[in-house]
């Protein structure tokens, strides 16, 4: 077994240096780094990381439970979380709540009992009594995309209401005045601000947003699709649906395409959260972009500092829309060609 004493003497240096280097201290001369980290490759060293925890308090681990692993906004935000944990000298374990506040509860318990330094979560709902008490503990812990009402943490977010506007004003300017929401969960923060935002969109355009034309889904496709075949089968459906996460969206998609309608020849489709293969659909969706990394970064940086007992401010990211061509934008371009 290589020892720290062998890292110490192939680097020319102390073992406290060397014990510095790995726990990040930046106290240490980047050439004394250097030849740290260079003796540590080519003897192929490996921290005791049990013993290191005991002997500083920190497992230099940190946790992340996000909503729901099959939604590809969640997995490129934890992609960005683990690059810039990895970036502070922190790994990251990952735990998927699949939109369940119970299974939330379970990892958030499980990550504690492994000593994570901190913990980063997507609430599932509006704040099951554990978190209430984990918050209240000093836990270092910030939320990320949702957030807890009255829960006094670090919150890193997107603001999605102006990209809302801007996309009912691109769907007013198509000539579209039917349109209808797939909601998130009401409990959860973000479901209930993105139709607050949507309705007073329509208001500032002088349109109604009818019961009828809100469908209340879950964030995952299953309820996208039960909600797109309820406004199918009303005697006037909408001209849009916009879905509030991209999961319900391609269960729309489903649904649309199983009546034998097209999209956007028979009714038109948009979207919250923007992901790659978007651009791949046929047609490609029109949809609000998230800046995914810039909140995963900001999340885990807001984290080191409460680890470090600074007291990080709350940020919040403004999302965009992309428009692309699924709500019949080319052909109103054509139109005005005419």
């Amino acid at each position: 077994m290589v020892s720290i004493k062998d890292v110490a003497a192939q680097a020319g240096v102390s073992v406290a240096t060397v014990s510095r280097v790995l726990n990040s201290h930046p106290s240490v001369s980047p050439d004394a780094r250097g030849r740290v980290l260079a003796a540590v490759d080519a003897l192929g060293y490996r921290p005791n990381a049990v013993a290191r925890s005991l002997r500083t308090d920190q497992t230099r681990t940190l946790g992340l439970v996000i909503s729901d692993v099959l939604n590809p906004y969640f997995t490129e935000l934890a992609r960005f979380v683990e690059e810039e944990a990895r970036a502070h000298g922190y790994s990251v374990i990952i735990g998927n709540a699949d939109e369940r506040p119970e299974l939330q509860d379970h990892h958030v318990r499980t990550l504690l009992d492994r000593r994570i330094d901190g913990l980063l979560v997507s609430p599932a709902d509006g704040g099951t009594p554990l978190m209430l008490d984990v918050a209240r503990s000093g836990t270092p812990m910030v939320l990320v995309d949702r957030w807890i009402p009255g829960l006094d943490v670090p919150v890193v977010r997107a603001d999605g209401r102006d990209a809302i506007r801007d996309l009912v004003a691109h769907l007013h300017g198509l000539g579209h005045r039917r349109l209808a929401i797939i909601a998130g969960p009401a409990a959860t923060t973000t479901g209930n601000e993105r139709v607050e935002a949507f309705r007073e969109a329509l208001s500032a355009h002088g349109l109604a947003l009818p019961d009828a034309y809100i469908g209340q889904g879950d964030f995952q496709a299953d309820s996208g699709r039960r909600a797109t075949e309820g406004f199918l089968a009303l005697p006037e459906p909408p001209e849009v649906v916009f879905a509030a996460d991209n999961l319900m969206a391609l269960g729309a998609l489903d649904a649309i395409r199983a009546r034998g309608l097209r999209v956007p020849r028979d009714i038109g489709l948009a979207a919250f959260d923007d992901i790659p293969w978007f651009v791949h659909t046929d047609p490609p969706v029109t949809a609000i972009a998230q800046p995914t990394g810039e909140l995963g970064r900001a999340a885990v940086r807001a984290l080191v500092d409460l680890i470090e007992g600074r007291s990080p401010r709350s940020v919040t990211l403004p999302a965009r829309l992309v428009v692309r061509s699924s709500c019949g934008e080319h052909a109103s371009n054509r139109r005005s060609n005419l």
